[in-house]
């Protein structure tokens, strides 16, 4: 009986959630998936020839190659200078005030940070004037003027952007865990002569891998989110070295293509779903 109500009673408080889920997230995401198998204007049924467009559409590919390649790069660095820093963060008793400096920008606004990039970034701003001074005061080189933004460098202006915003809550996380570790492993681990750098392989990072679970997810998810930064700096259509999926996304609803839209939304959820489930497999074998 008691079995029964604790049931009952978790159906009656996971309801709510439940429907919201399913009217705002899976509703939807149905509706789209039907789209995707037939035409934008008269929904008459095309089968998988949106699938075939959409791989054969020379924009998405490219888009689709830069966000994997964003991801690629982004992550891995954004979790080892998030540990880098909060490490000997984690030591310091006014740690907590530490954190709220790393997650001043988060709190920034993004139209201010693509003003900050584009006044030190652009072909007369602050990099290009740094430089020349130093070229000046060296005479190695004359003025400089070039265009991050618009070349190949506009990929790495991006990382830039992105490890900026984003280590100050990666670091708040690493903390979290760093502080949670109980101090009598520590303390045992130097008792029995461990050093610093055999302490961190064997006994501090294997206690982080739910840390690292939950950062690496988060940060996945977020680099889909570069978008507003790359979108505000170069526009609709912006160097190709920085044109991603969600500039294809954008230029398609612009043009109406629903049907193309319908097919890379599908595509691109499956792919982050089955990123997530595969990240939770090799997690939990791990733990």
């Amino acid at each position: 009986m008691k079995k029964r109500k604790d049931r009952r009673a978790f159906f009656i408080f996971m309801a709510p959630s439940l429907a919201g889920v399913a009217l705002f997230v899976l509703a939807p995401f149905m509706d789209v998936f039907k789209r995707s198998f037939t035409t934008a204007v008269t929904g008459k049924y095309t089968g998988v020839d949106n699938y075939k467009t959409i791989f054969q559409n020379q924009a998405f590919l490219v888009a689709l190659s830069n966000t994997i390649r964003f991801t690629l790069v982004c992550i891995p660095l954004l979790v080892l200078i998030g540990f880098l820093v909060a490490f000997p963060l984690g030591r310091l008793k006014n740690a907590g005030l530490v954190k709220s400096v790393y997650l001043f920008p988060l709190a920034m606004p993004t139209a201010t940070i693509v003003m900050v990039w584009k006044m030190f970034f652009y072909k007369q701003g602050f990099l290009n004037l740094f430089l020349s001074k130093i070229g000046e005061w060296t005479c190695a080189w004359g003025e400089i003027h070039n265009d991050y933004l618009g070349t190949e460098a506009a990929f790495w202006v991006l990382v830039f952007s992105y490890i900026w915003k984003n280590t100050g809550y990666t670091v708040v996380l690493w903390l979290a865990g760093i502080l949670s570790i109980p101090e009598e492993l520590i303390e045992a681990s130097k008792v029995d002569g461990a050093g610093g750098l055999r302490r961190v392989i064997y006994i501090i990072l294997p206690n982080l891998k739910g840390t690292l679970y939950t950062i690496v997810i988060l940060s996945f998810l977020n680099s889909f989110k570069i978008y507003r930064e790359a979108y505000l700096v170069a526009g609709a259509y912006p160097h190709k070295s920085i044109y991603l999926l969600q500039h294809t996304f954008n230029n398609w609803f612009v043009n109406l293509e629903f049907d193309k839209m319908a097919a890379a939304a599908v595509c691109t959820g499956g792919f982050l779903f089955a990123v997530i489930l595969g990240l939770q497999k090799v997690w939990d074998k791990e733990v």
